[in-house]
């Protein structure tokens, strides 16, 4: 089975934009998805980004024009400028990892979940019981918020190194396991392709 190693930061707009796309195509596909929070900031940093309020004025203009040209695109609900942002990303990844590692309920609808508490609904997805909301309507026990820590945040910083050595520089970032790196939702579509192609 092919396996798409999936990295990205709760609090990223356009990993909030993919919606479940990836989702569908794994399942077109026979696919397995590893999901992979990260910190993003210090991704940015390892790599040579830059955060986005340390963007150029032209630089974070356009960012705000095309996120919102896409969320219409997707016909998705989203506040450019929502209530808690940036916030701190660690509690939520925490719990996705907790929740990957337990099983029992749906990652994917979890992480959108997440993301949706932060660009729609206007939560602060630092506060335990956003994300413990989120654990519990993506099928999970709510108390991995609580239990998930030491191991959350070890795989965390795992997460980062080995997005690091794959090449991976922004979120979302997708990595097939031939290699082959797709970067934004809008690559999605590519990633499918290349699915599409590689299968034996």
């Amino acid at each position: 089975m092919a396996n798409i190693d999936y990295f990205f930061a709760t609090i990223s707009p356009f990993t909030y934009l993919a919606d479940d796309r990836l989702e569908q195509s794994a399942a077109r596909h026979g696919a397995s998805i590893t999901y992979k929070p990260l910190d993003l900031m210090a991704l940015f940093g390892r790599t040579g980004g830059i955060a986005p309020k340390d963007r150029h004025p032209s630089r974070m203009q356009y960012r705000s024009q095309d996120l919102v040209r896409q969320a219409k695109r997707l016909n998705m609900p989203f506040n450019l400028k929502p209530a808690h942002f940036p916030t701190n990303m660690a509690p939520s990844s925490y719990a996705i990892i907790a929740a990957q590692a337990a099983g029992g309920g749906d990652v994917g609808a979890l992480v959108r979940s997440v993301l949706r508490a932060c660009w729609v609904e206007e939560k602060d997805i630092a506060q335990d019981d956003v994300v413990r909301d989120c654990l519990s309507g993506a099928g999970f026990d709510p108390a991995l918020a609580d239990s998930g820590l030491l191991q959350g945040a070890e795989t965390y910083a795992a997460n980062l190194e080995d997005a690091v050595e794959k090449g991976v520089f922004g979120a979302p970032f997708y990595v097939t396991a031939d290699g082959e790196r797709f970067w934004g939702q809008d690559r999605l579509d590519d990633l499918d392709a290349h699915l599409t192609t590689s299968r034996p």
